[in-house]
């Protein structure tokens, strides 16, 4: 039986399974505010309309969520807690229907950094949004097997084990029926699905789905598996965070969690955005400079557990395991925002909320990735750092991470808002 209270982690597989897009991802989340009393603003409209006797608010914008608690006093600072929505995947093209040799087929395209083989034989669902005529925004999730992406068998490449590229226009097309394909039948079959007309449908943002439920593994359920831990782990920290933050002072607790993180963040709603500035400023109001020379904020991506099968890809001095608690990542060249100032913002955080953590650094012979971090740090010019949990199969359509770290993340995030 397990170590360890796994409420927090079986609230997450919940989350998990309820937003399969960014956008589902939105949509949860402010349930669940709103649950917790925040009450949700409209940007066209004047805050000051709302209701001054709310928990706290949170504003949705294309898959991006910023959300805070009202301070009890005139604000001081803001401690931002980081994260993104979104997940690689292949996405639906505009014209979708498509086919081969007497199969139906359905056109996508690579969103981000996906390693092609984890999306092989696995049975496919479909998610995302419809904007429709008016301009209405539906969400639809075809939470059952839809699509697949066939291997070709081994009796057809024997060198398939010797390594295998797959192109990503020819051979990473799924199919989903039988016959000759038609102009129309895909979004047909989703808007019944969606219960709209479609010829309302004037826009669609539709995503491949990996079916796997979230589960535990291995003899003591030590060990965590779902699609999009990168990077709902961190979204659902922040919320529960936020939520469990009811004594903040003069201290802003929020959460910003975007869209987009996957493919560059250069988008209206993103991270390179002005979203976060133009809600601080809303906020703040003439306090704004003042305030964000005194704040913070917290980046939180999933980072990469040292591989028991490939240890040499990892830098021989840091080497963070599941189950060790949050990572700090740190990295010379400002790719992760962590400095001296950063390192000891995450230290007391970790103190404050009584938790273990772990440091990560790449080898200097295989760069990393990056984060939100350095980018929302030189938007605001505020004081940031990145942090993690570190798991396996990063970007895959099934990853890995230690049970407990969920919520020793979502402790983090708690002692950054009221430390």
């Amino acid at each position: 039986m397990p170590r360890f209270d796994r409420s927090h982690t079986d609230d997450l597989a919940a989350y998990i399974k309820a937003s399969p897009t960014p956008y589902h991802a939105c949509a949860e989340a402010g349930r669940r505010l709103e649950a917790a009393g925040f009450e949700r603003l409209d940007e066209t409209r004047d805050w000051d309309d709302y209701d001054s006797e709310a928990t706290g608010q949170y504003v949705v914008r294309d898959g991006s969520i910023i959300a805070w608690r009202e301070p009890e006093y005139v604000p001081e600072s803001v401690r931002i807690f980081g994260a993104h929505t979104d997940t690689p995947a292949f996405k639906v093209k505009p014209n979708p229907d498509t086919g081969s040799a007497g199969w139906k087929q359905v056109a996508v395209e690579v969103y981000g950094g996906v390693p092609h083989q984890t999306w092989l034989d696995r049975d496919l669902g479909v998610a995302g949004r419809l904007v429709m005529r008016d301009g209405a925004e539906v969400l639809v999730n075809v939470d059952r097997p839809l699509l697949r992406i066939p291997r070709l068998a081994i009796h057809l490449d024997r060198g398939v084990n010797e390594g295998q590229k797959l192109n990503a226009q020819s051979q990473l097309t799924p199919i989903w029926g039988l016959g000759q394909p038609r102009d129309g039948e895909f979004l047909e079959f989703i808007a019944a699905e969606a219960g709209v007309d479609a010829d309302d449908i004037f826009g669609h943002d539709l995503f491949t789905v990996a079916l796997d439920e979230p589960a535990y593994l291995g003899k003591d359920e030590e060990l965590f598996a779902a699609w999009r831990l990168d990077n709902l782990t961190s979204t659902h920290a922040g919320i529960a965070a936020l939520i469990a933050a009811d004594d903040t002072g003069a201290k802003v607790p929020m959460l910003a969690s975007f869209n987009y993180e996957e493919i560059g963040s250069m988008t209206y709603s993103g991270a390179q955005s002005p979203f976060l500035e133009s809600v601080l400023r809303r906020c703040l109001r003439d306090d704004y400079d003042t305030v964000i020379a005194a704040s913070a904020m917290m980046s939180s991506d999933t980072g990469n557990a040292i591989h028991p099968n490939y240890p040499e890809k990892h830098e021989p001095g840091h080497r963070p395991i599941p189950g060790g608690g949050p990572m700090i990542k740190v990295s010379a060249n400002q790719r992760y925002a962590s400095g001296a100032e950063e390192q000891a913002l995450f230290r007391r955080s970790a103190e404050k909320a009584g938790i273990p953590w772990q440091t990560y650094v790449n080898r200097n012979d295989i760069p990393g990735g990056t984060t939100i971090g350095p980018i929302s740090g030189t938007q605001l010019g505020i004081l940031t750092v990145d942090v993690g949990l570190p798991i396996l199969s990063m970007h895959s359509a099934r990853e890995l991470c230690g049970a407990e770290d969920p919520g020793l993340l979502a402790d983090l995030a708690l002692g950054l808002f009221t430390h």
